[in-house]
Parts: structure tokens; sequence; C-alpha cells
């Protein structure tokens, strides 16, 4: 394994349980009975485990879109050709794709960063960190080199590190490339040991003869390449993406720098299920957005054992259930900051006499 992967790692902790405990003990001081705030209450312990701070804060967020093309894309596994993520691409440079609105309502940064795409491309807000043009055909051999792979995984904690520098604190998973479900799809079940028919979805819509011939391509390219379920990084490099790859180091770095990171959908949630397999201690820094109408999607929550915080029947990716579920978090936040104790206001704690 890469000497800085390694590094990677070695520097993920596990959460500060000092500063849970402490904000489960603020959570019981405030006025309301004890655990009515449900699952807010446990995201707000979770967020201070994650981050070391009982009330934590974040100012700056940021999606992490991970763009790549994919070579399985001439087997006809897609509704739309290939050459959509380019152009999707700059209409998300442009501010005009669902998760710029979404994330400017949420208040959060997008940062696009290209590891893959198939084209020479530029603009000034793109974060060239191309590995390769694309990967090549799984369905015919090995998506890309080991040492690509890596470079992937690399690249995407890079991006997380730059920033950390300029302010973020915590990250949602996106991602951009025409055929990457089917990769997610063949990823997932590789690790998982599940059935092609149990995973593979419609992705971009595709009809039923369309599904019928991604599961059959999603079984010869696990037949062709034979990924090893005990190496992650095998897995990525035989049947992976480059932009899956990047977004399992995005979900490392983050980790590694105590933030948050909020998974979006199924190619999100593959990459997850890697960096779990590269590093268990990762699992701890997840963030489950919702519940992708992506057919495998389910199970591979089941696989992470996390609890989605929303259920929308949504399957567009690009992070844009990530950007909601921030909503949810800035609550979570603002509860700990704002909403006065029992002694604060005065109110009985319900043991029969006002704290004041």
């Amino acid at each position: 394994m890469n000497d800085k992967l390694r590094q990677l790692i070695d520097s993920i902790a596990q959460p500060d349980g000092v500063a849970a405990s402490a904000a489960s003990a603020h959570l019981d001081q405030l006025t309301k009975p004890p655990g009515s705030l449900g699952k807010l209450e446990s995201l707000a312990i979770q967020l201070a485990g994650i981050t070391g701070v009982d009330k934590p804060e974040f100012d700056r967020k940021t999606v992490m879109v991970m763009a790549a093309d994919h070579g399985v894309c001439e087997e006809g596994v897609s509704a739309f050709p290939a050459e959509v993520t380019q152009q999707m691409l700059y209409n998300m440079l442009s501010g005009g794709a669902a998760i710029n609105v979404l994330a400017r309502h949420a208040g959060a940064d997008v940062q696009v960063v290209d590891v893959g795409v198939n084209a020479d491309v530029s603009h000034p807000d793109l974060v060239n960190r191309k590995v390769r043009m694309g990967t090549s055909n799984m369905a015919k051999g090995p998506a890309m080199l080991r040492t690509e792979a890596e470079q992937a995984v690399l690249a995407g904690a890079e991006a997380v590190a730059e920033a950390v520098k300029g302010g973020t604190r915590l990250f949602v998973t996106g991602e951009l490339g025409i055929g990457n479900t089917t990769a997610s799809a063949a990823v997932v079940c590789a690790l998982t040991g599940l059935e092609p028919e149990v995973i593979v979805g419609r992705g971009t819509g595709v009809d039923v003869a369309g599904l019928t011939r991604k599961i059959a391509v999603v079984c010869r390219a696990l037949d062709v390449n034979q990924p090893d379920a005990n190496d992650a990084l095998d897995v990525l490099t035989k049947v992976g993406g480059l932009e899956i790859a990047a977004l399992a180091g995005v979900i490392l770095g983050a980790s590694a720098h105590r933030c948050p990171v909020v998974l979006d959908g199924f190619i999100s949630g593959a990459a997850a299920l890697a960096a779990h397999a590269i590093a268990p201690a990762s699992a701890a820094y997840m963030l489950a957005s919702h519940a992708s109408d992506e057919r495998g999607h389910a199970a591979v929550l089941r696989q992470l054992k996390l609890e989605p915080m929303l259920h929308l029947d949504m399957r567009l990716g690009e992070g844009t259930g990530g950007a909601l579920s921030l909503h949810l978090i800035d609550a979570a936040c603002r509860i700990m900051r704002e909403m006065a104790t029992f002694a604060d206001a005065g109110v009985s704690d319900g043991q029969g006499a006002a704290q004041r």
C-alpha cells in the first residue's frame, strides 16, 4: 500500500467520548422531556464525538463532487451517452445543477474535482486532480491500475485537506459520472458477496431490457476480474471508478481531520463500503443523509449499520440528498447552542422543583 495512504489510515482516531458524554448531559438539561427530540439528539451527540466539541458549529460546509467517466458505458448500461458527464460538469460549474440549487439553499459550497473525466476540461472553479481519462471497460478487464486507484483515493483525501485549510469542517459526498451506478453495483457486490440481481438498479432510468443488460454486464465484470473481497483497493482497481475511489478518499480524509462526512446515495455508499474496508475507524465519521430509491442502497446502509435521515425516493446523486440533510444537522447544532436549560428558564425539571 502507498505510504501516504497508510499514513492517512493510521491518522484516523476514535471519536471523543468525553465530548459525546458532555453533549448527552447537556441535552438532558434542556427544557424538554429527556430524549423527546429523538434522532436529533443522537445526531447532536454523534457530531460532538466526531468533532471533539460538545456544541459544534459548522460555519463552512462543502459538497465534494468527484467527476469521472467509465469505460463500461460502451456496453450500453446507461440511458445517457458518456458525453453527458462533460456536459453536466460545465452545467454544475455554472451553478445550474440540482446540487448547486440545494447547496445554496443549505449554505454550502460546491467543489467540483476532475479525477477522471474523459476529456480536456477547463474552468476557473474546477479542481484538476485527473488520474487518467476515464476507466477502461471493466467488462473486459480491470477498470484501472492499482496505483491509479490509490492515486484517486489520495486525490479525494488531498482535496479534503485543502478544504479544511479553507475553513470547511463538514463534508458531503457528491459525484458525477455516466455509468457510475454500474461500477458502484459491482463494487458493492464484490465487497458484500450479494448477487447483482439484488443490487443493480435502473440508474439513469434504463428500461427492463437495459436493466437486464446492466445486470449481465456486472456479472461479467465480476467473473472476468475476480476482485478480492478482502482487499478494497483490489475491488476499486478491477471494477470501481475513479470518482468512487476519490470519494472513498474524501471519507478517509474527513475522518482523519475529525470532520463529519455526510453520505449521499448509492454511489457514495459504495465508496463508503470501500473506505470502511480500508479503514474501519472511518465508519464513526459517516452520516447517512437519505435512503436512495436506487435498488441496492438499502443493502449498503444495512452493511454499514447506518440509519438515513430522510426518505424522499430520490436517486439523482450529485450530493443532493446530502445537501438536504444539512438542514437537520444545522437544527441539531442550534438546539445544542440556543435552547434554554431548565436552570436558565426557571422551569421545573420534572423532579418537582423549578431550576432557578
